[in-house]
């Protein structure tokens, strides 16, 4: 090995275990883009939405660093397809292609790593308990998060990315979701929501080859307000969320791994407005608005969700613009 080559790999060992997670907050969104509305026996709705995560802010802690020598973006397309196996039973999936990118500038010079492909998938099966309160809905669905995407990507080098670069995870989670809504007398088209997401994850054994490596389990909660409003002879829904995230400490080799993990809360508001009855497009943007983090990380700066829903209901089996 040469002078300049043990300089790079001393480089290498010192800065990347101080900023290498942020996979669970500038990865692919899984479980933010979980929970389509249940409908009627037969209905089979398609989600097509396009993910965009920018991460350029440093934390230590609850403080912001004054550097923006790091920056992480995620472009994400996510495809999820929900079917009505009952009136009150319905499988959802979802499957994703992922390009990610980080690049570091210090001392004149930039570096830029970045993979592209096919992420992990999610299966969920939900019940939705109807009539158990009135003007009220609760709906429970456990799942598994499928390591569908490849994690032993490489850089230009054909050094092997650390676990948040890569499209996959190598490893099997369990999904328990859960939902809640209701509407309110003095304005039936108002209503309040709650929901719930926990990721029990599993373990990388595979990790640079003789390794593992376990993402931190994590829980996000939302509070969501959404009216409806006639908006151009059809009908607009606007919202705003509150969500709440805790990721644990991720482990490898089976110990704790420094600056990982946090807890941050973000608002989200969103508009939707139905194209026809069969297809409606919608778009938010999440922003935080509180950051506590372990160690030194980097942490959302913002993130921009946009797509189309497609409904096609049993009778006609057509999607019909009106």
């Amino acid at each position: 090995m040469s002078f300049e080559e043990a300089c790079i790999l001393i480089v290498l060992l010192v800065t990347l275990p101080s900023y290498a997670q942020t996979c669970c907050s500038g990865g692919i969104p899984l479980s933010n883009n979980l929970g389509l509305p249940q409908q009627e026996k037969g209905t089979l709705q398609i989600g097509l939405n396009y993910d965009y995560n920018n991460l350029n802010t440093l934390n230590n802690g609850t403080k912001k660093l004054d550097d923006n020598a790091r920056l992480r973006i995620t472009h994400s397309v996510l495809i999820n397809a929900n079917y009505a196996i009952t009136n009150n039973l319905s499988a959802e999936t979802l499957v994703t292609w992922v390009n990610q990118r980080r690049k570091i500038a210090q001392f004149g010079n930039e570096n830029l790593d970045q993979t592209s492909g096919v992420g992990d998938a999610v299966f969920l099966l939900k019940y939705h308990f109807s009539k158990l309160i009135k003007n009220s809905d609760l709906s429970i669905g456990l799942g598994a998060k499928i390591p569908l995407g490849s994690s032993t990507e490489t850089n230009d080098q054909g050094i092997t990315l650390n676990a948040d670069l890569q499209p996959g995870s190598n490893a099997w989670d369990i999904i328990y979701w859960t939902s809640f809504s209701t509407s309110l007398n003095f304005r039936p088209s108002l209503t309040v929501s709650a929901r719930g997401i926990y990721r029990s994850t599993g373990t990388n054994n595979s990790y640079f080859g003789n390794s593992t490596y376990k993402f931190g389990n994590e829980f996000q909660g939302f509070i969501s307000f959404t009216d409806q409003f006639s908006f151009l002879k059809t009908l607009a829904n606007p919202s705003i969320s509150f969500k709440y995230r805790n990721a644990q400490l991720d482990k490898i080799g089976g110990f704790d791994l420094d600056n990982t993990g946090g807890n941050w809360v973000f608002i989200i508001p969103n508009i939707s407005i139905d194209i026809s009855p069969s297809i409606s497009f919608s778009t938010n943007a999440e922003l935080p608005i509180y950051s506590n983090v372990d160690g030194t990380q980097l942490t959302p700066t913002y993130r921009i969700t946009t797509g189309l829903l497609f409904k096609i209901k049993p009778k006609s089996g057509l999607i019909n613009i009106e």
